[in-house]
C-alpha cells in the first residue's frame, strides 16, 4: 500500500507538471508518449516474435500524426496515412502468412484503436475547447474524466472491502464485486460534482456551468456522466483483464511500481473519456 500511495503522489506531480504545457504541442507530444507505451504493452503482452517488430514500429509515426492532429498539417494527412497503415498490416498478413498469427494481429490492431481513440479524446477537448475562448474548461474535463476513473476505482476498492458478497465477474475479476461496483457508481457521482463546483467557483464559471443547450443545469449532468462513467470504468477494467487472462500475464507493466503498466493504470479511462468528450461538447459547446 505504501508503494501505491507514493506512486501515486508522483502521478499527481507529473500530471500537474503536463498539464501547464497543455496549450503547447509538448501535451500533444506526452499524450502520444503514453498511448504509445500503452500499444507497447499490448504488443509485449500479446508475445509476438522479434522479426514482427515492425507490426508495432508503424503505430508510432501514426500515432504521432494522430495526436499532432489539431494542428492543420498534420489533419491534412490522417486520411492517407490511415488508409496506408491498414493496407501495411493486411500485406504483412499476406507475406508473412504461416508465420504471423492473424488472431495475435486483429488483437494489436483492436487494442491500439482503442487506446488511440481513447487518448485522442483528450486532444480533442483541446481543439474544439481552446484556452483563449473557453478558458481552462477542456483542462476541466480532462481532469473531470481522469477523476470519473479514478476516483470511482477507489471507491470501489474501499466499498468492495468494507462491504462486498457477491461477485461482479469472478471468472474475470474474481475480486470485484456487486458493492464494490455501486459504491464506485456513488463515489463516480460525488466526484464528479465536487470538482464541478469547485472548478465553477474557481474560474467564476458558475453561471455558465448552471444552464445548457437542453435547458438542464450542468451539474445534474455531470452526475449522470458519472453513473454512465462509472459503468464504462468497471467495462474497461474488465475488457483489459480479460486481455491479461488469455495472454497469461498479471500486469501490463511495471512503469507504476505498485499498480502495474500504463494499461493497468488507465483500463477505465479508455471507454470514459471519448464518452465524456463526446457528450460535454454535444451538449455545452455546439
Amino acid at each position: 500500500m505504501k508503494t501505491r500511495v507514493i506512486t501515486a503522489l508522483v502521478g499527481i506531480a507529473v500530471l500537474v507538471l503536463v498539464m501547464l504545457t497543455f496549450n503547447t504541442m509538448v501535451f500533444n507530444l506526452v499524450v502520444a508518449a503514453v498511448a504509445l507505451i500503452g500499444m507497447h504493452e499490448v504488443y509485449a503482452a500479446l508475445g509476438f516474435d522479434r522479426k514482427d517488430w515492425l507490426l508495432y514500429a508503424v503505430l508510432v509515426p501514426y500515432t504521432l500524426l494522430v495526436m499532432l492532429s489539431s494542428y492543420r498539417v498534420a489533419r491534412g494527412m490522417v486520411m492517407a496515412v490511415s488508409f496506408a497503415l491498414m493496407l501495411f498490416y493486411c500485406i504483412y498478413l499476406v507475406v508473412r502468412n504461416g508465420s504471423v498469427s492473424y488472431q495475435k494481429v486483429s488483437g494489436l490492431v483492436l487494442f491500439s484503436g482503442i487506446i488511440l481513440f481513447c487518448f485522442y479524446s483528450l486532444i480533442h477537448l483541446k481543439m474544439l475547447l481552446p484556452v483563449e475562448e473557453y478558458s481552462y474548461d477542456a483542462i476541466f474535463f480532462i481532469l473531470l474524466i481522469l477523476c470519473f476513473a479514478w476516483g470511482g476505482d477507489t471507491c470501489a476498492y474501499f466499498a468492495g472491502r468494507a462491504f462486498g458478497k457477491h461477485k461482479l465477474c469472478p471468472k474475470v475479476s474474481p475480486k470485484k464485486t456487486v458493492e464494490g461496483a455501486i459504491g464506485g457508481v456513488l463515489g463516480t457521482m460525488l466526484f464528479g460534482v465536487i470538482i464541478t463546483v469547485i472548478y465553477s467557483l474557481l474560474a467564476d464559471r458558475t453561471e455558465a456551468f448552471t444552464r445548457s443547450n437542453i435547458g438542464v443545469s450542468m451539474y445534474v449532468i455531470i452526475a449522470l456522466l458519472g453513473v454512465v462513467a462509472a459503468v464504462l470504468g468497471i467495462y474497461g477494467d474488465l475488457f483489459a483483464s480479460v486481455v491479461k487472462r488469455q495472454c497469461g500475464i498479471k500486469d501490463y507493466g511495471t512503469i507504476f511500481p505498485g499498480h502495474g503498466g500504463i494499461l493497468d493504470r488507465f483500463d477505465s479511462v479508455m471507454f470514459i473519456a471519448p464518452f465524456v468528450s463526446m457528450v460535454i461538447t454535444a451538449v455545452f459547446y455546439r
